[in-house]
């Protein structure tokens, strides 16, 4: 059984199609990155899995039941909401309580979110940051077998954002599967085990991180230029070399990086610089979603 499985999936407000037949699973155990640019139906998607609204068409599973059974399941939607003249404990205790979870449970999760040291102090007089992980607080309260955040390294400085991805990590070591939404390329790379695109409400990709950047190439920066370009024709074929300037990006086996190195050097070219160069994630992002920039 798939924590969380969508078949067929769609929103509509009004003339909107917001979530467009989404198909979308995810797996046991692991950290699975929801990415899309500002729009694309991530959070109606999240909403839609937890029952905060009803799909206008298909289906959800979650943990093999339908939205709204969350018995197992923690979440952080859009940012959390707690009681400004409270502690941080306290408001976690107001939760543990109307949940009907054992009170020393939250010393656990503060102790796992790493703000024992202020969880006497108002929620009010907490930084965005610190609102962000008592956020997550709250989402661990119930011991949960599935964890879905909502851009849960928002408001984070960069101290915190590297505590968060092990946190995550070591929620997916032991047992927990974690679905997030991240605008942040470079975090989603770090952490996910696998990754699914959406934009414009539909599902362009769903595959691991290293995948959706493979193909690479071999870089050769080499000179003189025509003198390279001969070689390197001769050796692997015209439509298997791409110019520019004295850059030569190669559509190669890495192991072949020996052979085109002595091929050159042998003919008198001079190579200032042989590697291996993958795609760049974010430009695969932005192919994927026809070029849109807020995802960075």
């Amino acid at each position: 059984m798939n924590p969380v499985e969508t078949t067929a999936l769609r929103k509509q407000f009004g003339d909107i199609a917001a979530v467009k037949y989404l198909n979308l699973t995810v797996r046991a155990g692991e950290v699975y990155g929801f990415l899309g640019p500002n729009g694309a139906g991530k959070t109606t998607t999240l909403r839609m899995l937890l029952g905060l609204i009803r799909p206008t068409s298909g289906s959800v599973r979650l943990l093999g039941k339908p939205p709204g059974s969350l018995d197992r399941v923690g979440a952080l939607i859009e940012g959390p909401a707690f009681y400004p003249y409270l502690s941080g404990r306290k408001n976690l205790l107001v939760l543990a309580d109307h949940a009907g979870v054992a009170r020393s449970r939250v010393e656990t999760v503060l102790d796992v979110v790493s703000l024992a040291g202020r969880a006497a102090d108002k929620y009010s007089t907490y930084s965005l940051g610190m609102k962000q992980r008592l956020g997550l607080a709250a989402a661990l309260l119930k011991d949960p077998q599935l964890l879905i955040l909502d851009e849960p390294t928002n408001g984070l400085d960069p101290a915190g954002m590297a505590d968060m991805r092990v946190t995550i990590r070591d929620l997916a070591a032991s047992g927990c599967t974690v679905l997030l939404s991240s605008h942040l390329l470079a975090e989603v790379e770090q952490i996910c085990d696998r990754v699914g695109v959406i934009t414009d409400g539909r599902l362009v990709a769903e595959t691991t991180v290293a995948d959706l950047r493979s193909g690479g190439t071999l870089r050769v920066v080499a000179h003189p230029v025509d003198q390279a370009r001969d070689v390197l024709t001769a050796m692997i074929g015209e439509a298997r070399v791409q110019a520019s300037g004295t850059v030569f990006d190669l559509e190669v086996d890495p192991g072949q990086s020996a052979k085109i190195n002595a091929g050159l050097v042998g003919a008198g070219v001079s190579v200032s610089e042989l590697r291996w160069h993958e795609p760049d994630l974010e430009q695969t992002f932005l192919e994927l979603t026809g070029g849109a920039r807020d995802v960075l």
